[in-house]
């Protein structure tokens, strides 16, 4: 269990000001900068061993025999795991997570074996030397629309509804063609296959004493993955302990248990009472961790020659695992974003032999926001409108798919006051104008979107110490999103004492529950349990406790979510230039405007803003997971060769936001900033381009050949 006092940076406590909103450092900065904050690999054990997997060489197929004799001759290794000897789970329900159960293999990359060793290095070496055969089948791993077997998914991610429809889209689109100052516009839109790729990779240390496990694990929510594998292992959850203090980087794919966390619990299964580490190579969390599928979407809008839109659709296809279904919702942020009388969306899927595509920062409206996006600026330049004009013609007055009136919907001064840092005023619409030396430069806009995601079940306690402190207890996880510091400020307000005065406790299953680290709701959740056990607290013991007096309570149920819709909004603008030779696109500036409610600390804030909006370029110029259909293979899975955004690629990001009180949310006013920066920043860098250009790219990333293509047909 890690413990963390705040320092405070407020002079006088007597005076000081509500901590809330203040710009307050990070509590972890000092322990991380010096190597003093242990990751889940990190954790000091005595006499660890240490476990390397073996991964399946084939994208479908059947083991038909296994040689683990070189392997096992190896100095230092202890034991070899594969399907012939490894324990039998207790539940085998979740196909991802039942390794070495069978030999069957359902995709390239595969956990397929492992071995235990007293090195890391005597691990890997012997890894190397097992030999498997496999009796090969018929395999598809490429999706292809036009090709490939769809099916419509039950649900998308999260519960939403796999399709929606009201009105006639198809009859608005006549409609439009019909009429000469209409425009019916009906494109295809693509996004690429990306992975997360964070900093620390993921990595578990798993003990066994008796029948209890303890887990150091690399993880977005300690309960839930707690209680997965708790199932997995038939154990009662009391039985299983799980650690996580701090995380280094996420970006959703530790917010579930993958096949990793089972492999190191079976592993210690073989060296009873010694600690094992298993820590992914940067090319196994390619195919073992989850990813974002990739994309196509058809995008239709009918608008009238007043820009007003009297028709929208989106119809998302996917790829997903055939051994495991995950529908990412795609086709969400269209049922949201702009008014239109006829609205069409639908989800459909094809199960392929591939890993299992998991959450990514902003699943469903970070890819869902592309198409519409860059179809609103098509739309503009058809119509002859701004295309920040056309935006606030179609805002949505209330939400368009539930008709609730929205609890507050800040889209258009995002976009105005965007225009206004940005210095939109001055562009030419014109585009392929404006030049500087043999740099083509251009601009672009699109708006941002992100649900207020509710999730109930966090629970916080808090107690006084008789050193005059409070310990407040959350088992919240600190991906580097500033938990550590925030949390520490609300509880800090909540119960009316300086900063320093407050002890935070998070990352341990010891601790009360707290939901995951998700759908940018941790802060307003955890917050919300953290506010409610403070009035408890105070309610009971007043504002002179004794030592030991303590309480806890629950994140408090919302009375307007039924009346609601709750959404954080924004705007992206980005200028370009393009190299007229190469097609090599570089972004001297990248600026965004948000309202995401109540900013709990300027400084953390900012850096998830521009964290998205990094992550946002790298989508539209470099993230693209190519795979070989022939064989199954991921063929670019390392950063040597899957590239991201560099500092060359960018040379000022700049995050804002708008002053916004939303009473209805949550106690707090906070909706959450951890992924709205991601939504819609490719489709800004697109559009971008175009007016750089003149070529029209539907598809991310914009590589070379994509916009040299389009010059020379231009």
């Amino acid at each position: 269990m890690t413990t963390r006092t705040s320092e405070s940076r407020t002079p006088d406590p007597a005076a000081r000001p509500r901590t809330v909103g203040a710009d307050q450092e990070r509590a972890d900065a000092r322990d991380k900068v010096l190597g003093r904050a242990p990751y889940a690999f990190e954790h000091p054990m005595k006499r660890p061993c240490y476990a390397h997997a073996v991964l399946s060489a084939v994208p479908r197929g059947r083991i038909t025999a296994v040689d683990t004799e070189a392997a096992r001759q190896e100095d230092g290794v202890i034991t070899v795991l594969t399907y012939e000897n490894a324990e039998r789970l207790a539940s085998t329900d979740d196909a991802e997570l039942a390794i070495l159960q069978e030999p069957e293999v359902a995709f390239r990359g595969q956990i397929v074996g492992a071995v235990v060793a007293e090195t890391p290095e005597a691990a890997r070496e012997a890894a190397s030397l097992v030999r498997i055969s496999y009796a090969e089948e018929a395999h598809a791993s490429e999706l292809k629309p036009g090709e490939s077997e769809l099916y419509r998914p039950e649900t998308a991610n999260g519960g939403a509804g796999t399709d929606s429809e009201l009105g006639d889209l198809d009859a608005a689109m006549e409609a439009a063609r019909a009429d000469p100052g209409a425009i019916a516009l009906d494109e295809t839109y693509v996004t690429a296959m990306t992975h997360c790729n964070p900093m620390e990779p993921h990595a578990t240390i798993a003990v066994w004493q008796g029948d209890e496990l303890t887990l150091y694990d690399s993880s977005q929510s300690v309960h839930g993955h707690r209680d997965t594998l708790a199932e997995v292992f038939g154990l009662d959850r009391a039985r299983v302990h799980m650690i996580c203090p701090y995380v280094g980087g996420g970006f959703g794919s530790k917010g579930e248990p993958h096949a990793h966390s089972v492999l190191a619990a079976l592993a210690a299964r073989a060296v009873p009472g010694r600690p094992v580490k298993f820590a992914l190579t940067r090319q196994q969390m390619f195919t073992l961790v989850g990813y974002r599928t990739p994309t196509y979407q058809r995008v239709r809008l009918a608008a009238g020659a007043d820009g007003r839109l009297t028709g929208i659709g989106m119809d998302a296809v996917e790829q997903t695992s055939r051994i495991k279904e995950f529908a990412e919702q795609s086709a969400n942020p269209t049922r949201t974003m702009y008014a239109a009388p006829h609205r069409r969306t639908t989800h459909r899927l094809a199960a392929l032999d591939v890993p299992v595509p998991s959450w990514m920062r902003a699943p469903g409206e970070c890819p869902g926001m592309f198409g519409p996006e860059v179809a609103m600026d098509e739309l503009a330049e058809r119509l002859g409108l701004d295309p920040i004009e056309l935006r606030i013609r179609n805002d949505a007055p209330s939400d368009p798919e539930t008709g609730k009136p929205f609890s507050s919907r800040n889209l258009v001064a995002c976009l105005r006051e965007g225009a206004r840092r940005f210095g939109w005023q001055d562009r030419d619409p014109r585009p392929g104008v404006r030049r500087d030396g043999r740099w083509l430069v251009g601009t672009g806009v699109a708006s941002s979107a992100y649900p207020v995601n509710r999730q109930p079940g966090s629970v916080a306690a808090v107690q006084y110490r008789d050193d005059g402190r409070y310990r407040v207890d959350i088992a919240a996880a600190d991906l580097g999103t500033g938990a550590w510091t925030v949390l520490a400020q609300i509880a800090a307000d909540a119960l009316d004492v300086p900063y320093d005065r407050v002890e935070l406790r998070i990352g341990d299953t010891a601790l009360p529950k707290a939901t995951v680290a998700g759908g940018s709701s941790g802060t307003a959740m955890w917050g919300s349990a953290i506010v409610a056990a403070a009035r408890t607290f105070r309610k009971r013991h007043g504002h002179d406790p004794s030592p030991g007096d303590h309480a806890q309570a629950e994140t408090p149920g919302n009375p307007h979510a039924e009346r609601f819709a709750m959404h954080a909004f924004g705007a992206q603008f980005v200028e370009v230039r393009v190299d007229a030779d190469t097609g090599e696109v570089r972004v001297p500036r990248l600026l965004g405007v948000f309202a995401a409610g109540r900013i709990i600390n300027p400084r953390t804030a900012r850096s998830q803003l521009i964290g998205g909006m990094t992550m946002g370029l790298s989508m539209a110029l470099h993230e693209e997971t190519v795979t070989d259909p022939r064989y199954g293979l991921l063929v670019n899975h390392d950063l040597a060769n899957y590239h991201i955004t560099a500092n060359a690629d960018v040379q000022r990001i700049e995050a804002h936001w708008i002053d916004e009180d939303d009473p209805y949310v949550n106690p707090l006013g906070a909706k959450g900033v951890g992924e709205i920066g991601i939504t819609g920043t490719a489709a800004a860098v697109v559009n971008a381009v175009r007016h750089a250009t003149g070529v029209r790219v539907r598809e991310v990333p914009v590589t070379l050949d994509k916009v040299l293509e389009g010059m020379r047909e231009g």
